[in-house]
């Protein structure tokens, strides 16, 4: 595990942490050459990078470079947390650029929790060495939707592959809202739904195998 910071374009330091595979272990003929950025749940209720580590170690045992960062006014990054994950877009957008010029994976897969979902998908085709998508718990729900019903387009609209997991009792969106969400999705779109796991368990340490199972397995259906 590395440590460093990167630069948004508006000055915030966002500290991220490098999770890099074993030199041998379980790691796939196809591994090592794509990179998976996690972004993690909402700022304000507390998200921070930590919450993903399980997962990015998992990730990096499984053969793929895993990057996790703390958005601005979370952990160690400077500047203010947003209400509305707006800003928090740059910060993704930054990372996986860093991602880009200095890992130089054949591509990046952006992996976002919680409020983390419809902030990565805000930038998912701002970043040209993105290739798909992997949204946790993504809130659609109404109420959620009055902070982040902004970000809903731009993941709907993208034509990258996308795969949404929740839990069937997940509070803030019902199975029925996500499967209305994702009727007018463009390109490939794939659900995984967890039956009786709620929102705030699937952010917890006992599902991470799973997620990293779920994640290496989207991978795996990637085109090449």
């Amino acid at each position: 595990m590395e440590w460093t910071t990167v630069e948004t374009g508006d000055g915030a330091k966002l500290s991220v942490r490098v999770f890099k595979p074993p030199a041998s272990g379980e790691e796939s003929e196809a591994a090592g050459d794509l990179a998976v950025v996690l972004v993690h749940p909402y700022t304000i209720l507390g998200g921070v990078q930590g919450l993903l580590r399980g997962m990015a170690e998992g990730v990096a045992r499984r053969g793929y470079t895993a990057v996790t960062f703390d958005m601005r006014g979370a952990g160690r990054s400077t500047g203010r947390a947003s209400l509305t994950g707006s800003t928090e877009v740059g910060d993704v957008v930054a990372v996986c650029r860093w991602v880009a010029e200095n890992i130089k994976p054949r591509g990046i897969l952006l992996v976002g929790s919680s409020a983390g979902a419809p902030i990565a998908g805000s930038a998912v085709d701002k970043v040209d060495e993105v290739i798909g998508y992997v949204s946790i718990g993504y809130p659609f729900g109404l109420m959620a939707s009055v902070l982040f019903g902004r970000h809903h387009d731009s993941i709907l609209k993208s034509e990258k592959p996308k795969l949404f997991i929740m839990g069937t009792k997940d509070g803030f969106t019902s199975v029925k809202q996500l499967q209305n969400k994702l009727k007018s999705a463009a390109g490939r779109v794939d659900t995984h739904l967890i039956e009786g796991a709620g929102h705030f368990q699937m952010e917890g340490p006992a599902f991470d195998a799973q997620m990293v199972d779920l994640i290496v397995k989207f991978i795996d259906s990637l085109p090449k």
